[in-house]
């Protein structure tokens, strides 16, 4: 297998000279292969927040190389480095943050428009993701009239939507109770094998953790 993600050496200081300066990560190194689920695991304040960001070239890093799909991120430009995440990265976060005006469909339909896909085959594609995790009779629904776990189900869809390489995950079922959690892990899991793509998933849920490929854990800034 290939290697979609690999951060090697990535060091970040908050507040660097300062008096209150703060290292979140210390010359971290962390590959995720093709079809691979990875579990990150880390008390609050650890740094997973800061990491997922780098890794999803969202934030960057003090020293160190991110590298997706063989390039080295660390060497473009913002806009190249934007065209990158926009095409390559899917981001879900514990909170589902979909657009309330829109339906669940619509908004898996936006950022596919945004990434210059044509309207037609934007629609299909979010039927087919809607559809693949039991919401395609709820495509026209807004947000408020979907449960939590069906929101979150919509926000993994919409993640998708670009059929990125990497999937990028932030505590994505920790506002759920437990029967729902498992409910959309199953259903997020079925997206990430269906794909084959790479996923690095943030979880305070050691159960949920157990069930990935590997788990690796943050301490003091390094992985462990």
């Amino acid at each position: 297998m290939n290697d979609v993600l690999a951060l090697v050496g990535i060091e970040k200081v908050y507040n660097p000279g300062a008096a209150n300066a703060v290292q979140v990560l210390r010359g971290l190194n962390l590959t995720v292969q093709e079809g691979e689920v990875v579990a990150l695991v880390a008390p609050s304040g650890a740094g997973k927040s800061t990491l997922l960001h780098i890794a999803g070239l969202l934030d960057t890093a003090d020293r160190g190389s991110v590298t997706l799909m063989g390039e080295d991120m660390t060497k473009l430009g913002d806009r190249r480095r934007t065209l990158a995440r926009r095409a390559q990265v899917g981001f879900v976060y514990q909170a589902h943050h979909l657009l309330p005006e829109f339906t669940a469909a619509e908004n898996i339909v936006l950022p596919q428009l945004a990434n210059g896909v044509p309207q037609a085959q934007a629609e299909a594609r979010a039927m087919e993701l809607l559809s693949g995790v039991g919401l395609g009779e709820r495509a026209e629904h807004r947000p408020s009239a979907l449960s939590g776990g069906e929101q979150q189900r919509a926000a993994y869809c919409r993640a998708l939507a670009n059929a990125p390489r990497l999937l990028l995950a932030d505590e994505p079922t920790g506002n759920l109770d437990p029967a729902t959690s498992d409910t959309v892990f199953e259903a997020l899991m079925a997206l990430v094998r269906g794909t084959g793509m790479a996923a690095l998933i943030a979880t305070h849920n050691l159960d949920l953790a157990r069930r990935m490929d590997r788990v690796v854990r943050l301490e003091a800034g390094r992985l462990v």
